[in-house]
């Protein structure tokens, strides 16, 4: 992912520091080093590294850490203020009626866009309807339409018009019901006038509240004039980078995209409606820099229990702190897990588990546990409602039979039964919990204790993991 080789490096030039009391300049500059590298490698532009560069080491040499703040807390502490510095703020979407448009080239990822912040507009309690206006692009209609389709909310195009300015006119009436409207516009090669002359009549007959542009992150440091064209001819009030997820270059994009009037609005991560995330540069960083985020955790643990108990109402998670833990618990469990998205996304958010653990894990590490989970659930479909209710009756004469129907080996359902007594005996510990030692386990998770959430006591206000 975007800036993931600046979290690694940097993490372990960060632990030369441990058990030092001071730091000399000679450590400074193996830090800034470490920074310059990554982020020339990122594509972010010369001049904004060495001035970042500049503010790391003046601050590191000059400015003491508070009391009780170790040394390699307080270094982590600057880099995490100066980067979420460089990175700016992000864009204001506020959660209320309105109508908005989105622009950019081709293959920037704006249809794909289109559909995945009104999936995120819907999962915030707003009804989205998606209006098509790109007549140019063969197959446009059919993709925003199964994309709507996807994300369950409204569409609105019309194959058979060449003249998006009438389809616009047309969607905004069609779609009048909806909360918030979003039309999706055709692009081009480059911002060229035939671009430029189409988007002023749609952006003058559907009167958005808002203009989003869509880039690329591949486009590195080049998004930087891309941003400056489209708000020089229709105005840009915030920017989705798309393609995260894939890209060395990202790094160059949100920074260029920050040097504009222009702020973030959002990130694509992936391929699905569900693969995209409001852009706050205090969590990004705080994930960057290994240490979680537990405001999008929460947030992609509610929403996957919310879907899982919407496609099985007589399921109810609750039940599992009560009363006794099934195969059929474990296995609501993994199909949220895997709503969350990828392993290693979700490892990410976990203070103390992303990171510098992730950075000692095999490159593979995250793709042979996720072929586990599948293997686990090919072998609870060989089981009998018997077995999923009571995996304790199952012994080595059932492992022989349920290895044969799922084509699975007998040492992978061992792991599954031992998987299933690992999860019991801690929802048994959880059992006997009050609220305050709940409050304080999470209080420990954040970092409450110098642990990974960094100084000052775990995330803080805002997603500050510093607590200021």
């Amino acid at each position: 992912m975007v800036l993931d080789d600046l979290g690694s490096s940097l993490r372990g030039t960060l632990d030369e520091l441990r058990g030092k009391s001071r730091i000399s300049e000679e450590d400074v500059d193996g830090i800034v080093k470490e920074i310059q590298r990554s982020l020339i490698q990122a594509d972010v532009d010369i001049e904004l590294v060495r001035g970042l560069s500049d503010s790391i080491k003046q601050r590191a040499l000059e400015e003491e850490p508070p009391a009780g703040t170790s040394l390699r807390d307080w270094v982590l502490r600057i880099v995490y203020e100066e980067l979420v510095d460089l990175l700016g703020e992000s864009t204001e979407i506020p959660l209320e009626e309105q109508t908005v448009l989105l622009a950019g080239l081709y293959g920037s990822g704006k249809t794909t866009t289109a559909g995945k912040i009104a999936w995120w507009f819907s999962k915030k309690g707003l009804r989205p309807a998606i209006i098509q206006t790109d007549t140019d692009r063969p197959g446009a209609y059919d993709q925003a339409k199964q994309l709507a389709e996807s994300a369950e909310v409204d569409f609105y195009g019309d194959p058979d018009s060449d003249d998006p300015v009438k389809i616009a006119e047309e969607g905004l009436l069609e779609t009048a019901d909806a909360d918030v409207q979003i039309v999706d516009t055709a692009g081009r090669d480059a911002l060229n006038q035939e671009l430029i002359d189409q988007i002023e009549r749609i952006d003058a007959q559907a009167d958005p509240d808002r203009n989003l542009l869509v880039i690329d992150a591949a486009m590195g440091q080049s998004a930087k004039e891309q941003a400056q064209e489209f708000e020089e001819t229709i105005g840009i009030d915030g920017v989705i980078v798309t393609k995260v997820d894939g890209t060395a270059k990202g790094g160059g994009a949100l920074a260029a995209v920050n040097e504009t009037d222009s702020t973030i609005a959002f990130l694509g991560t992936g391929e699905t409606v569900k693969d995209i995330e409001r852009f706050e540069s205090s969590s990004f960083v705080s994930r960057l820099l290994g240490m979680g985020d537990l405001k999008q955790l929460t947030e992609r643990v509610e929403r996957a229990m919310e879907e899982a108990q919407e496609e099985d109402e007589d399921w109810d998670p609750e039940d599992m702190m009560e009363g006794q833990f099934t195969l059929k618990d474990l296995r609501k469990q993994m199909e949220a897990m895997n709503r969350m998205g990828p392993l290693d996304q979700v490892m990410d958010m976990i203070p103390g588990l992303g990171g510098s653990i992730q950075d000692q894990l095999p490159d593979d590490a995250m793709d042979v546990t996720e072929e586990r989970m599948r293997d686990f659930e090919v072998i609870m479909d060989s089981m009998t409602d018997e077995e999923m209710e009571n995996p304790r009756i199952v012994g080595a004469q059932r492992t022989r039979r349920i290895a044969r129907g799922s084509g699975k080996p007998e040492d992978r359902i061992r792991e599954l039964l031992q998987q299933h007594k690992m999860m019991e005996r801690t929802l048994k510990q959880f059992q006997g919990m009050g609220d305050a030692d709940m409050e304080r386990m999470m209080k420990q998770m954040q970092g409450g204790g110098g642990g990974p959430g960094g100084p000052g006591g775990g995330m803080g206000g805002g997603g500050n993991p510093f607590g200021d």
